[in-house]
């Protein structure tokens, strides 16, 4: 009889831990920017059709970056949360703190019961009706939630890219100004010199809070060369 072989439990979180951060880090950053009138979002992304951002509801965005079947089998599960509980209660009702909390519980139960952890890292935020009334959470691959402030930067060089992102932001930035910003931070490279991001090559989207009811609205490449000036 062979004996059964044994990986202490802490030595097999530390191996699923390590195995979806290799896996997020193969992936292209999204950067996440509060501003005036809202939320934009953005991330170097050729394809047309497959999208990393997306509407969930109303006033809620979902962005992730990772394994692709992974992260959008959760979206279609936010939208689904988000139908049936504005259905059964109120639109109203339907918020990003909910849904992070949703996300968290599905993320946190394959982290410690699967073989496998998700290889993916979301963003949900909400548009308030005034700036102090947004809301941006980062969920990560094993159910940790952090409500964030003004600006999110996930996958690849995820620190390089933050902080690249805290030297520049701040309060009360334009549309304008933050995507010049997010183009420029996608870009940038932690050795050489910087990239330049053309906008058929980019997918930007934005929770524009003077929209009366559904704020989400994609930047095709058009009003993304005005904005940029190119």
């Amino acid at each position: 009889m062979t004996m059964p072989f044994y990986v202490s439990p802490e030595q097999l979180m530390k191996d699923r831990a390590d195995y979806a951060r290799k896996g997020i880090a193969r992936g292209r950053s999204v950067v996440v920017l509060q501003y005036d009138d809202g939320i934009a979002f953005a991330t170097e992304n050729p394809s047309r059709a497959l999208h990393k951002i997306s509407e969930i509801y109303d006033r809620i965005a979902f962005a992730a970056v990772g394994k692709y079947n992974e992260f959008e089998n959760l979206r279609v599960a936010g939208v689904r949360y988000a139908d049936l509980r504005g259905y059964s209660y109120d639109r109203s009702d339907v918020n990003a703190r909910g849904l992070a909390n949703a996300y968290a519980q599905t993320l946190g139960t394959v982290f410690t019961t699967e073989s496998k952890p998700l290889e993916v890292e979301l963003v949900v935020a909400e548009v308030g009706a005034t700036p102090e009334l947004d809301q941006i959470y980062r969920l990560s691959y094993d159910g940790s939630v952090a409500d964030e402030r003004g600006h999110v930067a996930m996958g690849g060089q995820a620190e390089h890219l933050s902080e690249k992102v805290a030297e520049s932001w701040g309060p009360g930035m334009s549309l304008e100004e933050v995507v010049h910003l997010a183009v420029r931070v996608l870009g940038a490279q932690p050795e050489g010199e910087d990239r330049v991001i053309e906008p058929t090559a980019l997918e930007v989207a934005v929770l524009d809070r003077t929209r009366p009811r559904r704020a989400f609205r994609r930047l095709a490449a058009p009003a993304l060369t005005e904005l940029l000036g190119a």
